[in-house]
């Protein structure tokens, strides 16, 4: 597999473009919006420059992963020739499905098609399709450029030969691929977000403030980021999200989303993306002090 497609410009799609643009392969990067795909594609920039400045490249590898790129709007175009399609789109079933159902009628019949989702099912998704062996899940994780893990999730039907070139793939780009088998959450979100919730929860009780709580769980738990930053990061409509698709799968009370949560959500709190979630992400704070909506 040498060419590569991507669905979607955003933080992953991005991310997944530079990575497999840096270790040679000829990518397509997709998306609706020029504008969508000009922002990527400036993130992608930006971040091979921080690379550059700390080493980690050359100038000529940076100049060479730029080149690797190719945008689309349109998704026939993008994907015709790929031998892998990763989709990166939105968090949403309804889309992921309407997404898959057009690659399988546009790409190539030996096309894998891979999504990046973080807790949807992938037998689901591959039911629209009529290659349910070719659908498999390849879970990245943010920053994709810096991070090790991609969660190689395979679905009820997923052949043993495309799990094992999925493996083999991510291991050429330099990622430790762990594989895992398909229910809610997977590995990483269905113990993750539980413990984003149970933080949230905290806060929402009143036993200790945002920065406390964080400040807790990085010096006592030896996490690089506490729960509350690293649920802005991810985005609160992203975690919200993905606590539904547990509470839905397991049936069980303790996946239930923290009210918090949810109330933030839905005033437009969504954490980094949006620029305020538990801490304030303006230019004059810069996550450095929680929210006013948390400061007492």
């Amino acid at each position: 597999m040498k060419h590569i497609a991507v669905i979607g410009a955003g933080t992953m799609g991005n991310g997944i473009a530079h990575t497999f643009a840096q270790f040679d392969f000829k990518v397509n990067l997709i998306d609706i919006s020029e504008k969508s795909l000009e922002k990527g594609l400036s993130t992608i920039s930006k971040n091979l420059d921080r690379m550059v400045s700390k080493g980690a490249i050359d100038e000529a590898r940076k100049e060479a992963t730029l080149k690797g790129i190719t945008t689309f709007t349109n998704m026939e175009e993008g994907v015709k020739d790929a031998d892998l399609v990763v989709e990166a789109a939105t968090e949403n079933e309804e889309l992921k499905l309407k997404i898959f159902r057009q690659l399988d009628e546009v790409c190539k019949p030996e096309a894998i098609l891979a999504t990046n989702t973080s807790s949807i099912s992938i037998t689901r998704i591959a039911t629209a399709t009529n290659r349910p062996e070719k659908v498999i899940g390849m879970h990245f994780m943010n920053p994709v450029p810096i991070m090790k893990l991609v969660e190689v999730i395979r679905g009820y039907n997923t052949s043993d030969e495309v799990t094992a070139a999925i493996m083999e793939l991510s291991q050429q780009l330099n990622k430790v691929p762990v594989e895992a088998n398909d229910y809610p959450g997977f590995v990483a979100n269905r113990i993750l977000m539980p413990m984003i919730n149970e933080a949230i929860e905290t806060l929402y009780n009143g036993v200790a403030g945002v920065k406390e709580i964080d400040t807790v769980m990085k010096l006592g738990m030896a996490h690089p980021m506490g729960p509350l930053q690293l649920a802005d990061f991810i985005g609160l409509d992203v975690c919200l999200s993905i606590l539904h698709v547990l509470y839905d799968g397991f049936k069980n009370p303790k996946y239930a989303p923290c009210p918090l949560l949810v109330n933030m959500v839905m005033a437009g709190k969504l954490g980094v993306k949006s620029g305020e979630g538990f801490y304030d992400y303006s230019e004059s704070r810069k996550a450095e002090k929680p929210s006013s909506m948390f400061l007492k």
